[in-house]
């Protein structure tokens, strides 16, 4: 899909920028601050950016593409000359949820993938990956896209620049809300690259492009301390939570993911900040966010109308953010499932799911326990082939439907697109990370409260019946990995939580095919982290393989 199809963009319902002229400014943006620099040179089609930031309207627009980076793919050799060629020829393997989400979730017990000649695909569920997979490079060049898109836009708000323009006043705040905006998503970013490769290069607004000195290499710590104060530092500049418009980030989504690196981050750095994670989920439950009613409604086509519960999303629309990944790949991905129940014009016959994630339900109907949304006829609950698309029952999670059973409100015409939004954050997470800090021993609630927010899941999932509701003394952190499991299945975050527990990599918890063996075998820790594009190792002498690539 061409790349100017944004945003009506950035947000189906709310921000409605010109998507021709948004295209041509943000995409010569990058052209025009980085690679001119040093020369005496002006783009041909005179869109400079002395004439794009000369409005707080300009800077929104601009910001849009920030955004917009998340939901689309556009060309993918435009702008990411790194991208694999494998995934460009097939460009919605180059959208960051795909990415992503094939990284965190094809390696688990949650998902396998039926067409082993994909790009990547043949070795993610068996953890035998080297560094030249398609899909591990691919996430690496996507993430740092956004982050050139944010450092550009962060240079071009600064206050000189502001100065510089006449930009003054209560449009200037303005445009320093939208720099505190571009810098949590590079936050977000930073963060995601130091869960999945640990220790890349760093590049922020103030590394010179084309410069002499190539970009260094940070530590997974340091890292971490740089997302950490990154987030801080922003807090006062984002809007209030729920203040912001729907799908922009505001400081609940700050929150947010501080608590999920404060809950990791004996992991990242070797100690310990449980009591962090507390403390900024007690922000976050103070701020007014509640569980919406329905489980099943979560991830469906209206699912923007959860304002209760989603934090932050990606948003995508059937006719403005096209392309085969997001969670378009979530809703016809699922092997089998019939058009009429995912919404959409049929499925690719992809994903399936192993035995030993199903059987964390005990009803895998979902007539008690509603969130055990599973396609099961003609599916086989056993994987005993890797790569038999009948092999493992199919998810019914993403739905491209609305609640009332209706088509999605911005349908395409054949039914090729999804409109449901992907919750990168939600309040339902919150009460799992707290509850899982506490009984690890951060301080800073209780483990009354804890058990609160796990039976208030519970009920939820059970249509409102407290017969799945737990006592303390079954408040265990294994249970809390299970819950984990039942409640964000599908959300991206299996592997990192597998990690946490010790359970990825080794033989304390096994599943089809892990490590390529039908009964799952244990494999070489290095698979904690993935490698480190080659290309990028050879073209900067300053970074390092990860140990063992």
């Amino acid at each position: 899909m061409l790349i100017f199809k944004m945003m009506n963009c950035i947000n189906k319902k709310y921000m409605k920028p010109r998507v021709l002229q948004l295209f041509i400014l943000t995409c010569t943006a990058v052209i025009f601050t980085t690679s001119c620099n040093k020369l005496d040179l002006v783009p041909t089609n005179d869109l400079t950016a002395d004439k794009v930031y000369t409005s707080a309207a300009g800077y929104k627009q601009s910001l849009a593409k920030v955004y917009g980076a998340f939901a689309l793919t556009g060309n993918a050799s435009v702008g990411q000359p790194d991208i694999p060629v494998e995934i460009i020829k097939d460009e919605g393997n180059s959208d960051f949820l795909r990415l992503y989400w094939n990284l965190q979730e094809l390696t688990t017990d949650e998902a396998v993938w039926s067409w082993q000649n994909d790009a990547g695909i043949q070795g993610l569920h068996e953890m035998t990956w080297s560094s030249i997979n398609s899909i591990i490079n691919g996430l690496y060049y996507r993430s740092f896209f956004q982050i050139t898109l944010c450092n550009d836009f962060i240079n071009q708000s600064s206050d000189d620049n502001l100065n510089k323009r006449g930009i003054v006043g209560a449009d200037a705040d303005q445009v320093r809300k939208f720099r505190a905006e571009a810098r949590f998503i590079r936050a977000y970013q930073y963060a995601v690259l130091m869960d999945i490769y640990g220790n890349p290069p760093l590049v922020t607004e103030t590394t010179e492009i084309g410069g002499k000195d190539l970009p260094k290499q940070i530590s997974r710590k340091d890292l971490f301390a740089y997302v950490e104060s990154e987030l801080k530092a922003i807090e006062n500049d984002l809007a209030a939570p729920k203040a912001n418009e729907y799908g922009r980030a505001d400081r609940a989504a700050s929150w947010a993911l501080l608590s999920r690196i404060y809950l990791n981050a004996e992991v990242y750095t070797g100690t310990a900040r449980y009591t962090d994670a507390i403390t900024y989920c007690n922000k976050i439950t103070a701020a007014g966010y509640t569980l919406h009613g329905n489980y099943r409604e979560l991830t469906i086509a209206d699912n923007h109308l959860n304002t209760d519960e989603n934090i932050f999303t990606i948003n995508y629309d059937g006719t403005s953010t096209q392309n085969y990944g997001g969670t378009t790949y979530l809703m016809h991905g699922p092997a089998h499932v019939p058009a009429e129940v995912s919404g959409s014009n049929g499925d690719w016959g992809g994903l399936r799911i192993t035995q030993q994630f199903v059987n964390l339900f005990a009803d895998k109907t979902g007539a008690t326990d509603t969130r055990a949304q599973f396609y099961m006829s003609g599916q086989n609950m056993e994987v005993n082939d890797l790569y038999t698309s009948n092999d493992g029952y199919s998810s019914t999670k993403y739905r491209n439907k609305t609640r009332s059973g209706g088509p999605a409100p911005h349908q395409d015409i054949a039914k090729d697109f999804s409109d449901i939004d992907f919750p990168l954050f939600r309040l339902g997470e919150i009460y799992l990370t707290y509850a899982e800090a506490i009984l690890r021993g951060g301080s800073g609630g209780s483990l009354t409260q804890a058990l609160t927010y796990i039976n208030q899941l519970r009920t939820r999932a059970y249509n409102g019946s407290t017969a799945g509701n737990i006592t303390s003394s079954a408040l265990t952190t294994d249970f809390i990995l299970d819950e984990r499991g039942r409640e964000l299945w599908y959300e991206a975050s299996r592997r990192t939580d597998l990690i946490r527990f010790g359970k990825f990599t080794t033989a304390a918890y096994l599943w089809a095919w892990k490590g390529g063996v039908k009964g799952g075998t244990a494999v070489n820790s290095k698979y904690n982290l993935y490698p480190l594009p080659p290309t990028d190792l050879s073209a900067n002498p300053n970074l390092r393989q990860n140990t063992g690539y």
